[in-house]
């Protein structure tokens, strides 16, 4: 699994995560789905993403590295 995959895979675990505890806990959990919504917004610009470093640190591979 490429970076690039992995963080979009979280993300959208993220995000469903974040709809499940909005749904169950508190609505409260919506601003963590706002979050990552404006993580993936900036890292398009700025491809700055905390949890691509975490999986670089992990030994994730960049897309198009074999």
């Amino acid at each position: 699994m490429t970076i690039e995959r992995a963080v979009f895979a979280f993300a959208g675990f993220m995000v469903l995560l974040s709809v499940a505890l909005t749904h169950w806990i508190s609505p409260y959990f919506m601003w963590l789905t706002v979050f990552v919504g404006a993580n993936l917004f900036q890292f398009a610009f700025t491809r700055f993403c905390p949890a691509a470093l975490v999986f670089k640190a992990m030994g994730l591979k960049p897309a198009g590295q074999g």
